[in-house]
């Protein structure tokens, strides 16, 4: 399985990071192995001193998908999650300053939170899903999945032009603004609507 990634999909988290608004979804990639392990700690990489937290809504594939079109996009999932993309920043400044890829910044061990799972079912609209990230009990990111540029079918659609979807294939659909540095200790918690989906500690 594979995780895609999907950058700058929030206008004011594209506006707090002073990048420029994309005219097609913005894709990167994680492995497998940037997943971390249920009920094991974030563990800081020592190639960075600004780790940043990005909380997500992610999207599970379920079956086999080539060019879908985005009116048939919604029969490729039933499930939505909540995780977290971290990012090492100060790397990826450099990266990018350089013109080079992301992937040391984004794809390390660990970089990928996956919380629990909900049925589609269970969600009223998937284009209305409020979910908010906790540090040490204050919120300090919200979003609301109206607020994409490019909804969940969509994104289904444009990355699947590039990629065959696969079953266990996650999608992460973009962060919202309030993305921020992360220290030992901290606790970082990730609610859909008041349900939450994951809880970690740093260290």
């Amino acid at each position: 399985m594979k995780l895609i990634c999907i950058g700058r999909n929030y206008t004011e988290h594209i506006k707090e990071l002073e990048n420029e608004k994309p005219l097609d979804p913005v894709i990167f990639l994680k492995p497998d192995t940037a997943i971390l392990l249920k009920k094991q700690p974030f563990f800081i990489p020592d190639f960075s001193d600004d780790v940043h937290h990005e909380v997500e809504i992610l999207v599970k594939i379920n079956r086999v998908g080539k060019h879908i079109d985005k009116k048939f996009a919604h029969k490729y999932y039933k499930e939505i999650g909540l995780g977290i993309d971290f990012t090492a920043r100060d790397l990826q400044s450099k990266l990018k300053a350089k013109g080079l890829p992301w992937e040391k910044a984004k794809a390390f061990d660990g970089a990928a939170v996956v919380g629990n799972w909900l049925s589609v079912d269970a969600i009223k609209n998937v284009n209305d899903i409020n979910f908010t990230l906790q540090k040490n009990d204050t919120t300090v990111q919200q979003g609301n999945t109206s607020r994409m540029l490019w909804k969940i079918d969509e994104l289904i659609e444009y990355v699947s032009k590039y990629f065959t979807l696969k079953i266990g294939d996650i999608i992460f659909t973009g962060t919202p603004a309030g993305v921020g540095k992360v220290i030992a200790n901290d606790k970082l918690k990730g609610f859909i609507e008041n349900k939450e989906m994951f809880s970690i500690t740093v260290k």
